[in-house]
């Protein structure tokens, strides 16, 4: 089973706590939005530990600092089965700074064309609602869980 780790970063804002949501890049997600959006997350490698995890593709994926101090938000399962371990910290970036590393992909499909595509092709804030509408369903109990430690759900 695959496992991955990733933070999901919130500020506040005036009306209420904003959370910082990625959209996948590359082909498959192109035209892709509801239910289609993450948090930055990747596998965990051998011997890592999740909170490390998380932080080193917070980097990776978005180019940003993680915050300093990180909380548990648990676990959750994909449909696919793939568990992700989220943290969540408080934080500030500029969504227009996002530099994604990148991957390679033979697309179109057995077309012999190799390109590269960002990890993440956007980034941006959203009110809780909009989060739980955009993110994969089972990373929208995520916000939940967010609002339920902060006191604000």
């Amino acid at each position: 089973m695959k496992e991955s780790a990733g933070i999901l970063l919130y500020r506040h804002s005036r009306r209420s706590v904003e959370v910082l949501i990625a959209h996948p890049g590359g082909p498959f997600f192109a035209n892709r939005s509801v239910g289609a959006w993450t948090i930055p997350k990747g596998l965990i490698e051998r011997g890592e530990s999740a909170e490390v995890a998380a932080r080193r593709e917070f980097v990776e994926e978005t180019g940003f600092a993680p915050p300093d101090t990180l909380f548990e938000l648990g676990s959750v399962r994909l449909r696919s089965g793939k568990v992700i371990y989220a943290f969540a910290g408080e934080g500030e970036v500029d969504p227009g700074a996002l530099d994604s590393n990148r991957f390679d992909l033979e697309w179109p499909r057995k077309s012999g064309r190799v390109r590269s595509y960002p990890e993440l092709d956007q980034v941006r804030y959203a009110q809780p609602n909009e989060a739980r509408e955009l993110l994969n369903p089972a990373q929208s109990l995520l916000v939940d869980r967010l609002l339920a430690y902060l006191g604000s759900g």
